[in-house]
Parts: structure tokens; sequence; C-alpha cells
């Protein structure tokens, strides 16, 4: 196995033999004196070579010294420039950016975020997944999911980004059949269209203090809030929409707010990581969005 701190000290020698001083050598590097000359003889006793001469005034470097300096100058300066470079590159957004979200939350919020984001960030590249599914952000290497409600996996680093501000909407035509529930109770003898892949569900809303559980059915289940809107405008039954995607149909009277004195719980807005460490593209777009989104 190679010894790294041989690397190490190579460097602590070029800072010595640069400034011809330990102690203002062990400042530079923010090292202890004592330290610094403890390193020098290790690297001395492993060379079997006295490096330097030191007088109460200065420091002077052997004949093998010299030469060795020569020679290890050049490649420490190259190293450091190196690491500067890695680091500048770290802090510098550019490259590809891998994108994970929901059809809906993409198109109707993130997308319209993105033409300011791509104009501030020239060199970003990007590569957008649009699906209900939730990828695996580690083996499909996405950089950012974008995600609604709660994040369980334990596994997945998360940053509330924004809220989703829902209600409950229906078509006139719908509330013509049916007249308009009055209390969150009579939801059960309406027909709801449902998000999920079972034709029922448990819809929640508050008033003040009262929080009312209601178990909703019909006879639509589908992954797509738009499909759930067209839906709704035809007359197919109730939808618990977000408020701007049900926004135009409200304004040309397709839809009707129904139970207004009544709130849709708002719905969290993630950004979703498999890691602390995000690469600078990452973090320029969570930190752009957790600006941006809640301005929508």
């Amino acid at each position: 196995m190679k010894d790294l701190s041989a690397l190490q000290n190579v460097a602590l020698f070029v800072e010595v033999a640069r400034t011809r001083s330990f102690s203002r050598a062990a400042e530079n590097l923010g090292l202890s004196t004592a330290t610094l000359s403890r390193r020098i003889r290790a690297l001395e006793r492993e060379s079997g070579i006295s490096l330097f001469t030191r007088t109460t005034r200065r420091v002077e470097l052997t004949e093998a010294a010299r030469r060795y300096f020569e020679r290890c100058e050049r490649l420490v300066d190259e190293a450091f420039n190196a690491q500067e470079a890695l680091f500048e590159e770290a802090k510098r957004p550019q490259g590809t950016l891998r994108l994970s979200m929901p059809v809906d939350l993409g198109v109707h919020y993130i997308a319209p975020l993105l033409p300011e984001f791509a104009r501030r960030y020239p060199g970003i590249d990007f590569e957008i997944d649009l699906s209900p599914q939730h990828r695996d952000l580690a083996s499909e290497q996405i950089d950012v999911a974008i995600r609604l409600g709660v994040v369980k996996d334990q596994n997945l680093v998360s940053r509330r980004i924004g809220w989703i501000e829902q209600g409950l909407f229906a078509s006139p035509t719908y509330l013509q059949r049916q007249s308009a529930p009055s209390h969150p109770d009579q939801l059960n003898e309406r027909d709801c269209i449902i998000i999920g892949a079972q034709a029922q569900a448990v819809w929640r809303l508050q008033r003040a203090d009262e929080t009312v559980e209601v178990a909703v059915k019909g006879r639509f289940a589908v992954n797509n809030v738009s499909l759930m809107r067209v839906l709704a405008e035809r007359g197919f039954g109730v939808a618990s929409l977000a408020t701007v995607l049900a926004r135009d149909a409200l304004a040309e009277g397709r839809l009707i707010p129904i139970l207004m004195d009544w709130t849709v719980p708002r719905l969290p807005v993630q950004a979703v990581t498999s890691s602390r460490l995000q690469t600078a593209c990452a973090k320029a777009f969570i930190d752009y969005l957790a600006d941006r989104f809640t301005s929508i």
C-alpha cells in the first residue's frame, strides 16, 4: 500500500524550501512549528538524506535538497492548481442536471420557472423525466426529484420548496344533477374523481378547529391531475384540485368551487436527492426553486 503521507511531506518540504524558515512555513501552512519540524525530520529519516542546515537566522538547503526542490516545486504547484480547479468546478454549476417529477407538477409548476434558471446558468443542460412513478434516484443517476407530500424514505434527503393550495370543484352540469354538498359528510353520496389506483379514497377537510375525514368513491381513478380536471369539467364528479390548475376553468365557468368554508390541506412540494453531497447544479436548482416556487 502506498504511503500517501509522503506526498504531504513533500508539500511541506517545498514550503520550507521557499520561505527558508520553519516558523514562516508553519504559519503559511496552518501548522505548529513543532509539527512541521517533526514531519520534515520524518522525511529525512525515510530518505536517509539531510535536507536542511539550520542556523539561528536562516534555513539553507543542502545540495541534495536543492535538486529535490527543483523537481518537487513544479509538481506541488500543479497539484495545488489541480485541487483549486476541482474546487472551482464544484462551485460552478455546469454539466447535465437530471430531474424527475410528476407530469402535472412539472408542466404547470416547474416548467414556468425553468427559462429564468436556464438563462441564469447557461452551462447547465437538462434531462427531465415526467412520470408519476418514484424513480430510484441513485441507480438511475437522477440529481433531483420533485415530489408531493411527505417523503418517508429515510435514505433520501428532502427539502420543502413550497406548497400547493387545493380546493374542491365540480362542473355546473354535475351540480344540476347532484346538488352541491353543504357538509363534507355528504361527499360520500357524490361521485368523486380519485387520484390513485383504487376507486375509493379518504378526503380530509378542515374548518377552524374542526377536521372531517370522509370516505369517497367514484367511477374514475386516475394518475394524472389534468385528466381529473377534464373529467370534472365534463360533469363526471367532484375533484380535489390545485387552485392553480382550476384557475382558467373557474374563470370560464367550466368549474365551480364547493364547500368553500372548508379547506383541503395544502400539499408540501419537496426537492429530493439521494445524498446530502449534491452537485453544484443540483444545489443551485434547489436553492432557486425554494426562492421562486412560492411566488407562483
